[in-house]
This record gives C-alpha cells, structure tokens and sequence, in this order.
C-alpha cells in the first residue's frame, strides 16, 4: 500500500498544473508515514504547543499519518531573495499550493475510503491560535515523525529537498509502516555550528542563533499581507528559507559523503 500511495500523490502533483490554473510548479514530493501511537507524538505538547493534538484526538481509529513535501522549483524561489517583502511569485506559490494540499488531502480521503479506511483531512495553514501564534497540529512536527527531515536554525524542515516548499499531513485507519527518522542533523549550524545565513536572511530581527521571536515574525507576515493583498490573503515571509545552503537540499548530507 505504501509504494501505491507514493506513487499516486507523485502523480497527482504532477498532473495538478494540467488539471488547475495555476502558475505554480512544483518538484517531485516526498511522502513519510509515522505510527499514529509513534511516542513523540505525545511530547509535542512540550515543543510544539501546551494543547498539541496526538492524531487519535481527531480520528479515534487512526493507525498511520502520511506527511508530504511539496517542492518549490528553484526559478520561483529565487524571485523571493531580493528585498524585504515577499515576491508576488512567493506569495502566489503559498496560496496554490495550500489549495493543492487540500485537493490533494481530498483526493487520498476518497482513494482511501474506497478500500475501506477512515481518513481526515487537515488543512494546510490557518488552524492556529491567533494570539499566541501557536497551533494544535504542526505539520513540520508532524513531517519529522514521519522521517521528512530534522529541523533547521530558523526552525523550519530540512528535508532531502531542501525546506523551500509547503508541508501537508493526512491522518488514516489504514495500517502503514513507518519510515525511520533521520538521525543526522541537515543544518549546518546544527551540524557543525558554521551558516547561519538564515538568521542574516531574516528581514525583521525575529531570527536569531538562540531565540526566535514568534510575533516579531508574524508581524512581517502581515506586512506581505497587505502588500500582496491583490493576490489574496499572503500570509508569508520565506526570506529565511531561500538564498540559503538548505534551499533546495541537505546541505550537511554532503559533507558526510
């Protein structure tokens, strides 16, 4: 069932732009699958959020959660390195692709369903707290349980792609093997304390090596908002995730070769 499933959300992003109009291009995606009784599930509330779900809070019958990573191609990523606020390619990049995460979350509800397994759907952005910038389901947790990657300096996901790109999760009955957790650092900083070019990327001081200022950073958020309101609602920053070694691979996985 594994290899189905990979196969079938490799194929559907890669038929997405035939299907939608949509000026986004996207990568081959990585798919991980964690044990929905996998223990770390049950600490995240001491790292993620005080009220962190486990994914038995929301299918009682949850066996397997799927995480996927869509990658940005590199000419789009690159449109966002310049200046302070997001590209208008950036923030077209974030909505279609929420919107693809969503179709796509949709689409294994219902291939799953037909075989006889319960599913839920999580959406992509917009289900957290709005006071204390906190969520009840971290899909960048959720994508390290399930083996995607391990955390960089600005706390996004290193994957092998890269962290440039959107990460969905996807909760099912279905019993699935889980994928091993990968057990060496992806960032440099973490790695071998050298980088450190996303805290210099960032464009409104919240990034720094031993803190992160959560507000600070959902302030220039907002700022996109309204600079990009024309596309949408942007919510997106980005800066300390391109023009960096981590963009589009693990870096560190090259010095161990």
């Amino acid at each position: 069932m594994k290899s189905m499933l990979i196969k079938n959300i490799e194929k559907f992003v890669e038929n997405y732009p035939t299907k939608q109009e949509v000026k986004t291009c996207w990568g081959k995606p990585l798919v991980g699958f964690a044990a929905a009784d996998d223990p770390i599930f049950y600490k995240l509330n001491q790292v993620a959020s005080p009220t962190h779900a486990v994914p038995r809070d929301f299918l009682a019958q949850a066996q397997t959660v799927i995480a996927f990573f869509l990658p940005f191609k590199k000419d789009m990523t690159r449109t966002n390195i310049k200046g302070k606020n997001s590209s208008r390619e950036w923030g077209v990049g974030y909505i279609e692709t929420n919107e693809m995460i969503r179709q796509l979350s949709l689409h294994l509800k219902v291939l799953l369903e037909d075989m006889g397994h319960n599913s839920l759907v999580i959406p992509a952005t917009h289900n957290w707290d709005e006071e204390k910038l906190i969520s009840d389901w971290s899909h960048r947790h959720v994508a390290y349980i399930a083996g995607l990657g391990r955390f960089g300096l600005n706390n996004m996901l290193i994957t092998d792609q890269g962290s440039c790109g959107r990460l969905g999760s996807f909760i099912t009955s279905a019993s699935i093997t889980a994928d091993p957790k990968p057990q060496k650092e992806a960032c440099l900083f973490k790695y071998d304390g050298s980088c450190k070019k996303c805290v210099k990327r960032c464009v409104n001081d919240a990034l720094h090596e031993d803190s992160f200022n959560r507000f600070k950073c959902y302030d220039m958020l907002l700022e996109n908002v309204a600079e990009l309101k024309e596309i949408g609602y942007a919510d997106v920053c980005g800066k300390c995730l391109v023009g960096v070694p981590c963009s589009h691979m693990n870096p560190a996985a090259m010095k161990t070769r």
